[in-house]
């Protein structure tokens, strides 16, 4: 009896490494797709607006918040970042790649070939987002067009009503990122890196043209507008991975970021202006 409990206890523990490997196997296998959506658990951010939310990995929200925050300091319309977002939704899933068909490089998959600049440049994020706006500005109309309409037009894609899969989650990156939905944001971040205070006014500085004043630990942006100071917030949210964010804050309202779970905006303890965003790094 002993032995055959043993070997009952040994095939239970055989079953449950194989159904642990497979697991594990297959979470690999996910996370090599490149558009497969976060995982539970996995580092990611969460967009929600109208009642509707999108999640991201932290790479993509990176790069969405480049997007939006691009268009913000060009004084485009809000409808210009949904129109580029759901473009890079579709051409490189919100990714940079260094490759595409033919000699197709970044998130816009732009062609070096076909005078969109050369391919260093397009690897720059700020970069490719102007040249995908400046294209965009000359059509008539744009403001109200159908966004797959004018995203064909600009990238001339062998797949012309592609973009209408991505319209809907474009929409609500960019009612979030351009800061048209307060407090839309929201991320889990396990990484622990160290505060970089000068490397975000640095990259804030990239895509706003604008200097924050800033300590050791602590970055404060007077904005002009509340929507402009909710765009700067959300956008060092989506940077929150990369230079070590532990906390930010607007008016009233602030965001602590876990590495448990997806935590919600709170009301501060202390208001600052209402215009006024301070981000706090590690």
């Amino acid at each position: 009896m002993a032995r055959r409990g043993r070997t009952a206890g040994i095939s239970v523990l055989v079953i449950v490494g194989i159904l642990v490997g497979l697991v594990i196997a297959a979470i690999v296998i996910i996370r090599r797709i490149p558009d497969h959506p976060p995982m539970p658990g996995e580092q990611r951010c969460v967009a929600t607006a109208a009642g509707r939310s999108v999640a991201v990995d932290t790479e993509q929200v990176q790069n969405a918040a480049i997007i939006a925050g691009v268009s913000v300091r060009r004084g485009l319309a809000p409808r210009a970042a949904s129109i580029a977002l759901t473009t890079a939704y579709q051409e490189s899933n919100l990714r940079n790649l260094d490759h595409g068909d033919r000699d197709s490089v970044g998130l816009f998959q732009q062609r070096p070939s076909m005078g969109w600049g050369s391919r260093k440049k397009l690897m720059n994020p700020v970069y490719a987002t102007n040249r995908f706006y400046d294209a965009l500005i000359k059509i008539h109309g744009w403001e109200n067009a159908d966004i797959t309409r004018i995203a064909q037009q600009i990238q001339i894609s062998g797949y012309p009503d592609a973009y209408r899969d991505h319209e809907s989650d474009g929409r609500v990156l960019a009612s979030v990122l351009t800061g048209q939905s307060p407090a839309g944001l929201r991320c889990l971040i396990r990484d622990r890196q160290p505060g970089d205070a000068a490397g975000l006014a640095k990259s804030l500085h990239r895509t706003y043209k604008i200097s924050p004043k800033r300590s050791a630990t602590v970055i404060t942006i007077s904005a002009r507008s509340g929507q402009r100071a909710w765009s700067y917030a959300q956008y060092a949210l989506a940077d929150a991975r990369e230079h070590g964010v532990t906390s930010v804050q607007v008016g009233g309202r602030r965001y602590v970021i876990s590495k448990q779970k997806l935590t919600s905006w709170q009301t501060a303890d202390r208001a600052i202006g209402r215009h006024t965003v301070r981000i706090t790094v590690r």
